[in-house]
């Protein structure tokens, strides 16, 4: 099959048909990022798992509901984040998703074969999918979503769509995504009484201010022995629960970078220094007015999990 005519821009880039592709034995692997990542967010596990008890105790008073019933079940349901139908709820209803028009798959599929390819990565085990949004921006997510907004489908360069696909490849064959859902499904109880309590939160704040100066001191003497009796009898772990969110902060930056990393070693570090530069100048010629605003714009960015584009950026110089 002769050539296509091809684009300065997708130099980097050529799609041949017939083409044998060998696939790695082994297609996946767990990074370090993976296993930090499920550390940091186990103290949130065991709130959901201490939630999710409370709730089995009390059907257990009052429909007789074996404790250990809904407990193991919630347990299990972990598994949920590699089944297909399953994902493909949470693509359409969590995520907003939708699957690729003709003319779309048309476009994107060839892409990825692609990528793949170069991967040594059987791509028919993913799921494609578009975001409506005017972001140029994809993700991984789940055991086998690989997503693409529509303005990134039609306005990036073929190249420059490959290396947005072999960043994303990357978070799937390192694990990130699959670890990124269970610790979000696993933190799901803990949210849920967050949201109630801040539907509360409006009365709380009545009865507080009502409160006399009395009540308050007794209240903080109580929050105080218990703190200190709890820290105690835990060696003072819970006294790193504040820094938790910068850790996991961190450690999602860390996996950008590692799928940064991915993408280049499958040849695509020009193309997406040269996106990224790209994005560094759209920035610069149209600032954000709530970019770096906010009372500590320093704590923002470390609360950030992806790292800014000139730090992104300075990594990839060692592989150009």
């Amino acid at each position: 099959m002769p050539d296509s005519p091809v684009s300065p821009d997708d130099l980097e880039y050529r799609h041949v048909s017939g083409t044998r592709v060998i696939y790695r034995a082994r297609q996946r692997r767990t990074d370090h990022t993976v296993w930090l990542g499920l550390a940091l967010h186990l103290p949130a596990f065991l709130l959901s798992l201490s939630l999710v008890l409370a709730v089995a105790l009390a059907f257990n008073a009052w429909l007789g509901v074996p404790v250990w019933l809904p407990t193991a079940l919630w347990t299990a349901s972990g598994v949920l984040a590699f089944h297909r139908p399953t994902e493909a709820l949470l693509a359409r209803h969590v995520l907003h998703l939708h699957r690729p028009l003709p003319a779309e798959l048309t476009t994107l599929a060839p892409v990825w074969r692609e990528v793949t390819a170069r991967a040594g990565v059987d791509g028919s085990r993913y799921e494609l999918w578009i975001e409506d949004s005017d972001d140029l921006n994809a993700l991984a997510a789940a055991g086998h979503i690989v997503a693409v907004t529509r303005r990134a489908l039609q306005d990036l360069p073929t190249s420059q769509l490959a290396a947005v696909l072999a960043h994303e490849l990357g978070h799937h064959t390192s694990g990130h995504s699959w670890s990124g859902l269970l610790g979000w499904w696993y933190t799901v109880p803990g949210r849920l009484v967050w949201r109630a309590l801040a539907l509360v939160k409006p009365r709380l704040v009545r009865i507080a201010r009502g409160a006399s100066i009395t009540a308050w001191g007794l209240l903080l003497v109580l929050v105080a022995y218990l703190t200190v009796i709890t820290a105690k009898a835990t060696y003072g772990l819970p006294l790193l629960l504040p820094a938790l969110p910068y850790l996991t902060a961190a450690v999602g930056r860390r996996a950008e970078l590692r799928a940064d990393a991915h993408a280049a070693g499958l040849g695509f570090a020009p193309v997406l220094a040269r996106l990224l530069e790209q994005s560094i100048a759209e920035e610069d010629s149209h600032p954000d007015p709530a970019r770096g605003t906010g009372r500590f714009p320093a704590a923002s960015r470390l609360l950030s999990h992806h790292p800014d584009h000139r730090t992104r950026l300075h990594h990839l110089r060692k592989y150009l």
